[in-house]
């Protein structure tokens, strides 16, 4: 009993003198269960709708005035033809659209057929579905509360999708999967290579050495940078092959992002190393930093829009989301940088900032 109690002893002594490590793991827990209890959401709200309506009138105005009145909708534009539809879909300013044919009300009351297309973005089929579900829903009540109509006569609802009308998951998981697989070779590899050198010593004799700060910065960076341009681009070839995810865009420009997006993840890696003394402490700063708000705050699993307010505002400093939505862009909507390039001026103004922060704390450990 006298060695067991020796041995607890020792084992609080040497927790209690890590306090990093104590602290995150008692944390971690705390975190995890508030992150999934707020970013897992199934339903769908706040759709930003189109409405195209030619010639507007007291049918396609009590439609129009039912969709707005739910908390699913959102109009952000009414158009009177579908020529700037394109383009609202693929800035991803529209998410759905619904469109009246002309002269809607007067082919009701002449006993014609209505027809409503109603058109989701499909980059995330099962949201997609959702968001087609809810318009169709607030087209039938309407419908059904209008009575009994005459044979043939009834509004023609047609449910059409952009840029994946399969609808097959695959297309929506593995242009976030890169995001995965880049910021677990980046970020948390870094980490946990850096506070490796120094529990043995090695990082220390880096710093005493000639060496400038951003030199030994670009020395550790530049390898991991080539192995991620490597996974990047067999990633790409097993999305093609064995997935069949389409690549409607610039191949080039999806590789120069992806490196960007590296670039990124290893200035992030790089400052939790330089915060951090253990590869336990690395460890689960880079999980807790990098890895869990990729999965969860990133739209690569669960969408943006459903989310409290305050995780939508915490996902904007989220690497992971401007690279899914950069990477689903290209290989789904086929779209160049004159469309993603605010995406990728917050990457680059991000992956500056991490790298000075990465600087000045290797400039204070020098000191």
């Amino acid at each position: 009993m006298n060695a067991l109690r020796g041995l607890l002893q020792k084992e609080w002594r040497h927790i209690m003198r890590d306090r990093r490590t104590l602290a995150v793991i008692i944390l971690m827990p705390v975190v995890q269960v508030i992150l999934f209890g707020f970013a897992i959401r199934t339903d769908v709200r706040d759709i930003r709708l189109v409405v195209v309506d030619p010639t507007p009138d007291h049918v396609t105005l009590e439609i129009r005035h039912r969709l707005e009145a739910t908390d699913a909708f959102h109009t952000v534009a009414v158009l009177p033809n579908s020529e700037k539809l394109d383009g609202l879909f693929q800035r991803g300013q529209a998410e759905e659209a619904v469109v009246f044919e002309p002269q809607f009300a007067s082919r009701l009351e002449r006993g014609l057929p209505a027809r409503v297309d109603v058109i989701a973005d499909a980059t995330e089929p099962n949201t997609g579905s959702t968001r087609q579900n809810y318009a169709m829903a607030v087209i039938r009540q309407y419908q059904q509360e209008q009575g009994e109509p005459a044979p043939g006569v009834q509004i023609s609802a047609q449910l059409r999708t952009r840029f994946d009308p399969t609808a097959e998951s695959s297309h929506l998981f593995v242009p976030g999967l890169m995001a995965f697989v880049l910021t677990i070779i980046s970020a948390l590899m870094t980490a946990i290579s850096l506070t490796r050198e120094k529990e043995t010593g090695t990082m220390e004799a880096l710093l005493v050495s000639p060496l400038r700060p951003w030199q030994i910065i670009i020395g550790k960076v530049l390898p991991y940078l080539a192995i991620g341009f490597v996974s990047v681009v067999l990633v790409i070839i097993e999305a093609r092959i064995v997935f069949e995810v389409p690549l409607r865009g610039s191949v080039v420009l999806l590789l120069l992002e992806g490196l960007l997006y590296i670039l990124v993840s290893l200035s992030l890696g790089m400052l939790i190393s330089s915060r951090t003394s253990s590869q336990r402490v690395a460890m689960m700063g880079a999980m807790i930093g990098t890895m869990l708000p990729t999965m969860l705050l990133s739209g690569f699993i669960f969408p943006i829009e459903s989310m409290p307010t305050v995780l939508q505002g915490v996902s904007n400093v989220i690497p992971a989301k401007w690279f899914v939505t950069i990477a689903r862009s290209i290989m789904l909507k086929g779209i160049g940088l004159s469309y993603l390039w605010q995406e990728t001026l917050i990457l680059c103004g991000m992956a500056a900032a991490l790298l000075v922060l990465s600087t000045r704390s290797f400039h204070t450990r020098l000191e």
